[in-house]
């Protein structure tokens, strides 16, 4: 069984919805698609008419249709065009600003300029203007991030940590359930002074308590284990269970390995052979849908394939098969070697 969950420096940066500006490229593409003779314009002439109607409406000194039409390349991936739009906007409106800042960061039609993200994450996080305020905890959540990631002087847990409390607002549902989510990780870090297991509880059970999917897993891995809280394999199913249920891969890994050591071999077949199906190709569409870290994904189908590979050698409600057994052994090392190494030891001492 895994040991709990890290916080691995690769973690993401976290982003805003803009419903009203959605709604509103929406309504404008109703409007070009019922007009008449419009009846039958594909999607791609949809979307030029309404690049056009907001070229003309920036032209007409719409400020707000920069952002909208920054906005509305950007879910395009025309990334490059979507920034110079921001940039044009960011001195005098908070979303450009925001969105500039994590395209810098995140190198997205430009060239990363960690600094430069950072300064657009800061103007907005110091701000009082209620125009900014929906947009402060990602803010915040981001600055953390920054420094958490950052290189020479700029790398600091302390600030981070200090960051990640700011966006989590002691659990606040309307506050960061990212940042919530990565300070239960960022307390599970065995070789930092940070670590506190009683912490990371606590933090996943305020993220998992606001929806968020990798906290719901990462709670079934500890009390599986019993590590920052007492040991509860009842909680650990039904936590473990639902998380998979949900699309959470590295749940379903761990929920696998739990069938297996309480012998319910045919659910761990099942269910083991079902994540073991997945490729490497896989975990970066997975990690969109379900906002969980790729790092875990490829652990939870490593756990998959090893469990599935040990039902195959043993003829656990399977035929065996051990020449397709070494293939799903091999496959779990190709996902994760150390998840591979830690449970043939786990295998080693009789634990599973």
């Amino acid at each position: 069984m895994a040991k709990g969950m890290d916080c691995t420096r690769d973690i993401p940066t976290e982003r805003v919805d803009f419903p009203r500006t959605t709604r509103l490229l929406d309504e404008i593409a109703m409007e070009a698609r019922e007009a008449a003779g419009n009846e039958s314009m594909t999607d791609a002439q949809v979307a030029e008419r309404v690049e056009t109607i907001l070229l003309d409406k920036i032209k007409e000194g719409d400020k707000a249709a920069i952002f909208q039409l920054g906005l509305l390349y950007f879910h395009q991936d025309q990334f490059t065009k979507a920034i110079n739009l921001f940039a044009r906007a960011k001195d005098y409106d908070y979303q450009s600003a925001f969105m500039y800042g994590i395209m810098k960061y995140d190198g997205l039609g430009t060239e990363v300029n960690m600094k430069e993200g950072l300064e657009c994450m800061l103007m907005i996080s110091n701000s009082e203007t209620r125009l900014a305020k929906h947009l402060i905890p990602a803010a915040r959540y981001n600055i953390g991030r920054a420094y958490y990631q950052g290189f020479g002087e700029m790398q600091s847990d302390s600030e981070a940590e200090k960051w990640f409390l700011l966006a989590a607002d002691d659990g606040n549902p309307k506050a960061s359930v990212k940042a919530q989510s990565v300070l239960g990780m960022f307390y599970s870090r065995l070789d930092s002074e940070f670590h506190d297991l009683k912490k990371a509880f606590f933090w996943h059970s305020e993220a998992c308590g606001n929806g968020s999917l990798e906290s719901q897993g990462a709670i079934g891995v500890m009390y599986s284990i019993g590590i920052g809280v007492k040991r509860d394999i009842d909680a650990a199913y039904i936590c473990l269970k639902e998380a998979s249920e949900r699309g959470n891969v590295y749940a379903m890994g761990n929920l696998v390995t739990l069938y297996y050591k309480s012998k319910l071999y045919t659910k761990a077949c099942d269910l083991g052979y079902k994540v073991a199906q997945l490729n490497e190709e896989d975990v970066p569409t997975l990690a969109v849908e379900t906002d969980c870290l790729p790092y875990y994904i490829a652990k939870g189908i490593a756990m998959a394939c090893f469990i599935y590979a040990r039902c195959l050698i043993f003829g656990h409600s399977l035929k065996p098969d051990k020449d397709l057994a070494e293939a799903y052994y091999s496959k779990c090392y190709k996902f994760d070697p150390d998840m591979c190494a830690l449970l043939q030891h786990t295998c080693q001492q009789g634990a599973i």
